[in-house]
């Protein structure tokens, strides 16, 4: 079976299509490419798998290849830099066609390079992790991390579109897994109440990845997150709710330095944190905190920080999120199941006591 979700974005729209064969739909897929150049971009760590099976997808265009280092540490303006001088040496106009076949690290850096190169060209979505494809490679969100802070810079570029292979997960080590299980409890929490429930009942399946659970799992997790993002393309509004648990969890991420979690393992803590000071600040009832940690627990997500992990760095580092404005430091909160908000916190003393519960 495969699922189509459309994200209807006027001229911007496009089409996801999900499913463990999508072979069908290859004519789709050459339908989203501009011009007769196609750069695939890759990572070390995918293209020994699937970068010969992706080239494929595009036999009938000229094809280039381009390999960067995995790692969320490798999502920088240099590799950035890299990746566009490839492009100007061999090349490439506005009319070609970047494709991102990996992570969402990859998925990210293309984008973002897509976005700026000759001032936009188009890209397509081929993401090979359970993070990407429930999360990251949908919404048009590009971006790189800068020293002092995890997506600094970066630009809204939409997809031509999504091609989710689910056959490419077969190779996704566990803790990549399960690290991308903690996308699908947040957008959950966010807009879906039932599917938590859901996502509660069939949770050894889910881990144990059994196919017609992960099928229906993706595309509900897509189906939430493209409603989002059609509501609020630009991220001004209901779209910060899909950040629940990333004020938390970015700072985890830059303090520990870029890939020593991975960025769900950090937001999967960063939902247990904001469990907390939503049950603390906004009366989010103790019962649905408690299913929360549960899940993450039974997902074998972090409970706690690495030992001497300081709550004064975090604090830091949370203030340069880009929800942040003149009256400080910005969260999104959870007064009930299906029910965020995004709410200014200048109690810093309970923040630090907050992150210091955590510590190992």
């Amino acid at each position: 079976m495969v699922t189509e979700v459309h994200v209807p974005l006027g001229q911007k729209a496009y089409t996801i299509y999900i499913g463990f064969d999508l072979s069908a739909y290859q004519q789709q897929l050459n339908s989203w490419v501009v011009g007769e150049k196609v750069c695939l971009v890759s990572n070390d760590i995918v293209a020994p798998y699937y970068l010969s099976e992706a080239k494929l997808l595009f036999k009938d265009y000229e094809v280039d290849t381009f390999i960067l280092p995995d790692g969320e540490n490798n999502k920088t303006w240099e590799n950035v830099n890299k990746l566009l001088t490839f492009m100007l040496e061999n090349n490439y106009h506005r009319q070609s066609t970047m494709v991102a076949l990996g992570g969402g690290v990859i998925g990210d850096t293309v984008g973002f390079a897509a976005s700026i190169y000759q001032r936009g060209i188009d890209f397509i979505q081929i993401p090979t992790t359970l993070l990407a494809q429930v999360d990251s490679s949908v919404g048009g969100k590009t971006a790189v991390n800068h020293p002092l802070g995890k997506n600094m810079i970066g630009a809204f570029h939409q997809p031509r579109g999504v091609w989710m292979e689910l056959q490419y997960l077969e190779t996704l080590p566990e803790r990549e897994w399960r690290a991308g299980l903690a996308e699908v409890i947040k957008i959950s929490l966010v807009a879906d109440g039932s599917f938590f429930a859901w996502l509660e009942e069939n949770h050894a399946g889910i881990l144990a990845r059994e196919p017609i659970l992960i099928e229906r799992m993706i595309a509900r997790s897509i189906e939430l997150k493209a409603d989002i993002v059609v509501q609020d393309t630009f991220d001004r509004g209901v779209r910060a709710y899909v950040n629940l648990g990333h004020t938390f969890g970015h700072a985890i991420e830059h303090v520990l330095g870029y890939g020593v979690w991975l960025h769900g393992e950090a937001v999967g803590l960063g939902l247990r944190m904001a469990c907390d000071a939503s049950q603390y600040l906004k009366a989010f009832p103790a019962s649905l905190s408690k299913r929360v940690h549960e899940l993450l627990d039974n997902w074998q997500l972090p409970k706690c920080l690495p030992e001497a992990t300081a709550p004064h760095d975090l604090l830091q580092a949370m203030r340069l999120d880009k929800k942040n404005d003149d009256r400080g430091l910005r969260f999104v909160l959870l007064k009930d199941m299906e029910d965020p908000c995004v709410e200014t916190v200048d109690n810093e003393a309970y923040l630090i006591e907050l992150i210091a519960s955590y510590q190992s």
